[in-house]
């Protein structure tokens, strides 16, 4: 006999009525973006696309791409600020970019440091600015002319060439210390939130081109007898170096690298390889990520995942499941190609492309804190709707970032005085940051709640956030003075630890 509810209902009857009632309401929780996630895109220069522009042609671009992404919901900007060991700002090491100004060694005019010009652009828009170098590259394939305090200029001997590149060579310890030297520099100098490498170690293979390093191996193998981990040794020790370089300075600054998306083939490595047939970072590029990323050297990964799910030799959603499994030591972000998710169907649903199967896929594995979109103007441009999906579906509420209590995990005091105040420009709503005497207790952004009158007050549910600011006041979208609300105002640090509110009640 079937047990009774009070009710006289069988539990079978009241598990076909319960479940989909549990079950719509799980969907409609999980549909709901989440309040923290790193919401990324890349900008580029290594592409030509600023190359020769005029500053004011620059900034109104990258301007309008700026505020394009926030609307898609990014609040991270990885800017390419060194392709070839020049800059996108005054270094005292290297010359400016031809990528800017078309010539190398050629100052922008009028003058200007696009680096500086996107912090405070990206800071103004409560976005985060990570500068991006390519640590190792010296001269891209079509760079015919250096300028005379270029590195390979100056010091030759410490340069290879493969395929048409110059190389930094890995080996060598004085080239370490010369790219920490400048990536130091930048963060002392800048206020970056952080500092990111891309996936160029040792140079992606080229068939029948060999790696000019026989000689430095013999060298100073230092006791290890296999050239592929004598390579991986000498990346480890610049990952490290590096890592130490940029916290030594500022230890806030977030650490990040974004490596080629395989790690390494089952064939290769049957017990940790993933099921697919591509490049491989350890045995191709000799760059070791899942060692960096367990021994803590690095903040947070960006694997380049570009292909799409189904691919033959990289399928998406295997790489997915591999990089939510085995790199979860730190904040983990997946590297998204805007321009193959819209050019692809889903498999399952063939009159859709692939951005609903790849969120959902992101939303099921409890790893994965964030995406980083290949490319920025890619998105800007809304090929194939991705940019209008994001901003209306996907990233349609606001979103702090993940937090690295490895670094910081004490949150801020509250804001103090918050009050709202009629002015020339209108309602608005002040408050005075709270004390705090060292880097990670001083608040260093907002947030802004807003609830209705009667409403329970839930810090977690991100579609009540009205902004995140690094001002200490926001306008108030003041109607007829008829409609109560209550506002609520916290502080974050630099690794966006959250603050307890402070409410204040406003007729709007």
């Amino acid at each position: 006999m079937k047990h009774k509810s009070y009710y006289g209902k069988s539990t079978d009857m009241i598990k076909r009525a319960v479940l989909p009632a549990l079950l719509l309401l799980a969907t409609a929780a999980f549909a709901t973006p989440p309040k923290r996630e790193f919401r990324g895109a890349w900008i580029q220069c290594v592409n030509g696309q600023f190359q020769g522009m005029s500053t004011q042609a620059m900034q109104q671009t990258l301007a309008y791409q700026l505020d394009e992404l926030r609307k898609d919901g990014v609040n991270a900007i990885i800017f390419q600020v060194r392709p070839e060991c020049d800059a996108l700002y005054q270094s005292p090491y290297e010359p400016w970019s031809k990528f800017l100004t078309g010539e190398q060694g050629k100052a922008p005019s009028p003058y200007w440091e696009p680096l500086q010009w996107m912090i405070e652009q990206c800071h103004s828009r409560g976005m985060e600015l990570h500068a991006w170098i390519n640590p190792y590259r010296a001269k891209t394939k079509n760079t015919n002319k250096l300028a005379g305090n270029h590195i390979a200029v100056l010091h030759p001997e410490r340069v290879f060439e493969y395929d048409g590149l110059y190389v930094l060579n890995p080996a060598l310890q004085e080239n370490r210390e010369y790219i920490c030297k400048v990536a130091a520099d930048i963060v002392r100098r800048y206020d970056v939130d952080g500092l990111h490498i891309d996936d160029y170690f040792y140079p992606y293979p080229v068939a029948g081109k060999t790696i000019p390093d026989a000689r430095e191996f013999r060298a100073f193998s230092n006791g290890i007898h296999d050239i592929g981990d004598w390579r991986r040794y000498n990346v480890d020790l610049f990952v490290k170096q590096l890592s130490d370089s940029v916290h030594s300075v500022k230890p806030w600054v977030k650490f990040g690298v974004s490596p080629f998306g395989i790690y390494r083939n089952q064939r290769s490595a049957p017990e940790v390889g993933s099921r697919t047939s591509g490049l491989q970072n350890y045995d191709d590029l000799y760059a070791d990520v899942l060692k960096w990323v367990n021994n803590g050297w690095i903040d947070y990964c960006v694997p380049q995942l570009y292909w799409e799910i189904g691919n033959k030799a990289a399928d998406y959603a295997e790489l997915m499941n591999w990089w939510n499994k085995h790199a979860a030591g730190r904040p983990l972000y997946i590297g998204e190609d805007v321009e193959r998710t819209v050019k692809h169907k889903d498999p399952a649903n063939p009159n859709s492309h692939q951005l609903a199967a790849k969120r959902r896929l992101h939303d099921q594995l409890p790893n994965i804190n964030g995406t980083v979109l290949w490319y920025a103007k890619a998105a800007v441009d809304n090929v194939g709707n991705y940019g209008t999906l994001m901003r209306t579906k996907y990233w349609n509420t606001p979103a702090l970032q993940p937090l690295m209590p490895f670094i910081d995990d004490k949150a801020p005091s509250k804001p103090k005085k918050v009050k709202p105040v009629w002015t020339s420009d209108g309602y608005m709503l002040f408050w005075k940051a709270p004390k705090g005497k060292r880097w990670d207790d001083v608040a260093h952004k907002y947030v802004v709640y807003r609830f209705a009158a009667n409403e329970h007050i839930n810090l977690n549910d991100a579609s009540k956030i009205q902004t995140i600011t690094n001002q200490t006041y926001c306008k108030l979208p003041y109607a007829d003075g008829k409609t109560r609300y209550v506002y609520v105002v916290t502080a974050l640090d630099r690794m966006s630890n959250e603050s307890q509110g402070v409410k204040k009640k406003v007729k709007l």
